[in-house]
Order: structure tokens, then sequence, then C-alpha cells
């Protein structure tokens, strides 16, 4: 049996990583690391709670990230030494377990190329998303459904951790809106390029001649707040109004007024949380919300002046941005980066990765002019 050769794969690796590393600074990373580890072991820090959340937070994205490139050298330096053995052993069973090893170090630094490119303000935070449906009656809730599912599935997946916050069922199939909670580092970054509207074309269930039904959903993706931003939110600027849960729920869902709407009226923002199991925790993560989503809005409208002052004519992110068809043929397409894949089932069950690769470089060449 001919020997096994990926050294020219491994070197193209290797250097792909050592750029990676390169950008990211990790000598940089590992100072920053050992300057939050000293001030996380001062008990003083924890009569701060707000900043003791800060430091926390730093440390675990910081310490993820070194993880990831610390693993990845690793993991090209342990695949060496396979290709060795196997190739000594001439083991056909441990040359299988090399090629597979290298596919999987090629995914794990793409993933890492990719974060790199993740250097806006917001990319490296948590985020707060939000489904809503639109034109296309059950057909168009059910896919708000669909794509609430996708989303969690790909977080799973990803071990980044989801809360939903609110649900808000429908009286037929599905949902008519949903918002929930990924604090996980680069959630923002990763997440952002899914925001706008997207399209489902199917063979309607919900239609007795079984015809062909187009709907669609809107996602919203806003970055989570962190305290150190500059939010504030007035109580005479808000009305709070209290309610009783819908849909499914717990022992204390449904029996108390304990789901929480909250308006802030200066800008006609609307947000509330009905999964959490009391009043007041309902209220703490609508404010989260709502102080996320103003946060936005600032970040919007100051896009919006450097645009204008720029001359900055492209169209605006969002709108119609990607199509799920699943007849006449089986097709997801990302309408701004053309990226496709032909197994619509995957998709929804969380399989994202090159759809959300594909719009992160499209983004950066869209800022990059």
């Amino acid at each position: 049996m001919a020997d096994l050769d990926l050294d020219a794969e491994i070197q193209e690796l290797k250097g792909v990583l050592e750029s990676i590393i390169a950008v990211s600074d990790l000598p940089l990373i590992e100072s920053q690391i050992l300057e939050l580890e000293a001030s996380a072991t001062d008990p003083a820090l924890w009569e701060d709670q707000e900043r003791a959340q800060l430091v926390t937070s730093s440390l675990s994205r910081l310490k993820t990230k070194r993880d990831k490139l610390n693993a990845a050298s690793s993991g090209l330096k342990d695949l060496s030494v396979l290709i060795e053995m196997a190739n000594a052993e001439n083991d056909s069973e441990t040359k299988r377990e090399a090629k597979a090893e290298l596919e999987a170090l090629k995914l794990k630094i793409d993933a890492l190329e990719i974060e790199t490119l993740l250097n806006g303000e917001f990319d490296s935070r948590g985020a707060i998303v939000t489904i809503r449906s639109g034109a296309g009656g059950d057909d168009a809730t059910d896919f708000a459904e669909m794509l609430m599912r996708m989303y969690l599935r790909y977080s799973e997946k990803h071990g980044m951790k989801a809360n939903v916050l609110d649900t808000s069922f429908a009286e037929g199939a599905g949902i008519k809106s949903a918002t929930f909670e990924i604090d996980a580092p680069y959630a923002f970054g990763t997440l952002s390029v899914e925001s706008g509207t997207h399209r489902l074309v199917r063979m309607s269930p919900f239609n007795s001649a079984g015809k062909r039904q187009t709907s669609f959903a809107a996602v919203e993706v806003v970055p989570l707040v962190e305290v150190t931003d500059s939010v504030e939110v007035s109580d005479a600027e808000i009305r709070v109004d209290v309610f009783r849960s819908s849909g499914p729920g717990g022992q204390s869902v449904n029996t108390t007024d304990s789901a929480v709407r909250i308006t802030h009226i200066p800008t006609g923002i609307v947000v509330s949380c009905q999964n959490e199991k009391s009043q007041l925790q309902n209220k703490a993560a609508a404010l989260r919300v709502l102080a996320s989503r103003l946060l936005d809005l600032k970040r919007q409208e100051e896009d919006a002046k450097k645009k204008a002052l720029a001359g900055d004519v492209k169209a605006s992110w969002g709108e119609q941005m990607r199509s799920y068809v699943m007849a006449p043929y089986q097709m997801v397409k990302d309408l701004r980066t053309n990226y496709e894949e032909n197994n619509p089932a995957q998709v929804f069950d969380g399989q994202l990765d090159g759809f959300i690769a594909a719009g992160i470089k499209w983004r950066k060449q869209q800022e990059n002019g």
C-alpha cells in the first residue's frame, strides 16, 4: 500500500494558521489573560459586581480564543505524527483516521480564519435574535418556528448557550414571533449576517389543494448589551405592562401575571418576556433586550451618518437575503453571496456554517469597498 502523502495540504494549513495567529496577536492575548487573571483573584473585585462580570466575561472570551489557536497548532503537530505512524506501520485504518483528522482541522482553521474577520466594535459580543413571521398565513408562522429551531440547533452544535426569552404563538401553526439570547463569544459577529428577510417556497401542508406557497419571515440580530455600555433607560421613558403568559409552560407559567411587556415611549420599541418564572426576572430580561435594541439603534444611526458623509449609495443590508426552496426542487440560496446548498433539511437542522462564512466574507468585501 502506498504511503499517505498529505504534506502539501498540511503545509498550506500551517501557513493559514500562522497568518491567523499573527493577526490575532497571540502574545498580546496571553498578556491580557494574565492581567485579567490577576484582577479576578483580587477579593475586592467582587465588591463591584458589574466590573467583576466584565472581567470574567473578557477572561473567558480571551481564553476561548487562545485555546482554539493552541488546539489547532497541536492538532497539526499530532497529525504529522499520526501520518508517520500510519506509513511506518502501513496501517489502512490509521491512514483513514489521519484523513478524517485533516478534514476536521480544515474546518476548525476555516472557522478561525472567519473569526479574524470579526473585528467590528460589537462582533465579539453575545447576541439577541428576534424572529417575526411575515406574509404567508400559517405557512409564515410555521416558517418562523422552523427558523427559530434552526438557529437554536446551530447554537447547540457550536456549544453556544441559548436562552429563549419570549415566544408569541400563532393561533394556527408555529409562532408569530420569538426572541432568544445567545450569550457566547462572537455570537453577534457570527449571526449578524443572518439579519434580513428569509423566504420559504414549498408545497403548503396547510392548503388542501396542495398548492405551492411562498411565505416570509424576518430575522433581527442585535448585540448583547454589556455593563460598560452607556445606554440609559429612565423610568419616565418606559411603560411597563404585565400579563399572563400564553402557550406551553411549566407550573408557574400561565398561572400568574408574570409576563412583562415594556414600551420605550421615545422610540416606540416594544419588547416582552414571558419565559422566566417570575415577573421580576421577566422585567430584568425585557430591560436587557430593550437596552440591546437601543444600543443597536444608536449604532445604526452612527453608521448612517458615516455613510451619508462618505456618499455611500450601496443597498442597505437586509431585505430578502435568502430563499429556502423545497418545491419543485430542493435548494437554499443566499441572494447576496450566491452561496447555496441542496439539502434544506440539513440547513433547517442548523447546518449554517457555509452560509455564515460566505456572509462574513461578503460583508467584509462591502466594507472595504
